[in-house]
């Protein structure tokens, strides 16, 4: 194997933290899910861009989980770092931290996975460099990122198999238990 264009997971780690502000936030006074997202997004093409050395896209994300809401006038730190790299795809790990600067109290808001396609000149799929693990946390996520990517696969094939073979008729006493009244 030719480990010439191989990067280290520190070469790419990348952190942003900004001010939360108030029109950031929804009508509860906290600060809306899509902003976290957007600066997510922002964090994930940074690291995936400085690894792969060209231009990424987002083509999934993978479980956004809002553990505890984020306040207007905390600081969010987000970071990122490639957990895992296929030919062209890579796959940027993220640990949301949340600071009230005040009280100097910090919680962990959101952990998340983005896949991310590095895209040459032409647009198409480009190569990403191979990825150096150097301790055994980056060995850990690796192996859990090909786990989801099984798990992942797996769920697919079984969600499209239920959904060919779902019988209306025969799973309509599920709905008893539930909160919707069919009105056929």
């Amino acid at each position: 194997m030719d480990t010439s264009n191989f990067k280290t997971v520190s070469y790419s780690q990348t952190t942003i933290t900004e001010l939360m502000i108030p029109s950031y936030s929804n009508f509860g006074g906290k600060i809306h899910g899509g902003i976290l997202l957007s600066l997510m997004d922002k964090v994930a093409y940074a690291c995936a861009a400085k690894h792969a050395g060209s231009y990424c896209v987002t083509v999934s994300i993978d479980n956004v989980d809002f553990l505890q809401p984020v306040e207007v006038g905390e600081l969010v730190s987000l970071h990122a770092s490639v957990n895992y790299v296929g030919k062209t795809s890579l796959v940027i790990g993220f640990k949301v931290i949340s600071e009230n600067i005040t009280d100097s109290s910090v919680k962990h808001t959101n952990t998340s996975y983005f896949t991310m396609v590095s895209k040459g000149m032409d647009d198409k799929p480009k190569i990403v460099p191979g990825l150096i693990l150097e301790r055994r946390e980056e060995i850990r996520r690796y192996l859990e990122a090909i786990k989801r990517k099984e798990l992942k696969s797996h769920y697919k094939e079984e969600l499209d198999n239920q959904k060919s073979n779902l019988a209306i008729e025969k799973e309509m006493y599920k709905l008893d238990t539930e909160r919707c009244i069919v009105r056929l």
